[in-house]
């Protein structure tokens, strides 16, 4: 409730003038370099990888190695990958330019509700959490709706992303009210609007594939049996997809990519995985990546080109990787359906 002041008392000097109460939604996405140079990339991958909910090791074992080592080669070749894949027109990563589509279509979406300020931010990287939520502040957003965009909860994804937001808020003298939305891997809404990218893909097609893959970024085996439900969260995605598409296990089938280190990571394997059904006969096969909210490195350059290329050459005829959800309409209504179950008591639909 407002205080309502007596109009004899004054205020302050330099006391903040009133700003119409708001509330906001705040997307969260992983994050991106702001471009592809040595520096760029060095920078960014020195934020990323220093997490400690990413990397778990010692900082004492594990920064000698990251920043003498790795990150003396690492820029460079991931420089590389994303200049195959960057938005040349807006000077920016694809990752960058969809997470800002999706924003504006939930702005679209919630047209009709100016009390609705709609935001978006990146873990790693800019525009950080931090500044988002300050500038979201400042516009009156005195309740905040935070949705990490990761389908499936792990803790190097959706847990890093809530720890920054409420990092930021303890520098905050005023802090608003938060609200965080839950992993949504079984939600209704997203798995129908997977479900109908992969059907509107099969029908652009004159031949159904011989297989399906729905690959999931991997983690590190080690931090499943520590607790994390990751794993179980993509398996539920593919087993719902599957029924939801009337497919049989082996018609669609579930992958991990992305490993990185010599430890073991879960399995199958994406890569390796296509390799089999190349030497089965597989000749056709299409990839969907039903982790990643929006389309990035590690779907546009490591699935549609590096496992695209690997899989042909192992005798594979006919690849195809279906885009994520993005800023497509199925994939703003989705958003916005689990925004307004996260509104309620908030706002009045």
């Amino acid at each position: 409730m407002d205080i309502q002041l007596a109009k004899d008392v004054r205020l302050p000097m330099g006391h903040a003038r009133k700003i119409e109460k708001k509330t906001g939604i705040l997307l969260i996405n992983l994050g991106t370099p702001d471009a592809t140079n040595y520096r760029a990339m060095r920078r960014y991958l020195s934020q990323f990888l220093s997490d400690r909910r990413v990397i778990e090791l010692s900082p004492l074992i594990w920064q000698p190695i990251l920043q003498a080592i790795i990150l003396t080669f690492r820029p460079k070749k991931s420089g590389h990958a994303y200049d195959q894949i960057w938005n040349q027109a807006q000077n920016e990563s694809p990752l960058r330019t969809f997470t800002r589509s999706q924003a504006r279509g939930l702005e679209e979406t919630f047209v009709d509700h100016p009390e609705i300020v709609i935001d978006w931010a990146m873990r790693y990287g800019n525009p950080s959490i931090e500044s988002r939520v300050r500038a979201m502040q400042q516009q009156g957003c005195q309740n905040i709706l935070a949705m990490a965009l990761y389908p499936q909860y792990a803790a190097s994804t959706t847990a890093t992303a809530y720890d920054a937001l409420f990092d930021s808020l303890k520098k905050l003298r005023w802090q608003p009210t938060i609200r965080c939305v839950a992993p949504y891997y079984d939600h209704p809404a997203y798995i129908e609007a997977l479900a109908k990218t992969v059907e509107q893909r099969l029908s652009q097609h004159p031949h159904r594939p011989d297989c399906i893959v729905a690959s999931f970024h991997g983690l590190p085996q080690e931090y499943f049996a520590k607790g994390d439900p990751y794993y179980c969260h993509c398996a539920k995605t593919t087993r719902l997809l599957r029924t939801r598409l009337g497919m049989k296990e082996d018609q669609l089938i579930m992958t991990f990519q992305s490993r990185f280190g010599p430890k073991a990571w879960l399995q199958p394997y994406t890569d390796e995985t296509l390799k089999t059904l190349a030497h089965q006969g597989k000749k056709s096969v299409m990839v969907i990546t039903p982790g990643f909210a929006s389309d990035c490195v590690e779907t546009l350059e490591e699935i549609a080109i590096g496992v695209k290329e690997t899989f042909m050459e192992e005798g594979g005829e006919a690849f195809d990787c279906i885009p994520c959800l993005n800023d497509q309409i199925g994939g703003i209504d989705m958003l916005a359906a689990i925004c307004r179950e996260n509104l309620h008591g908030w706002i009045k639909f």
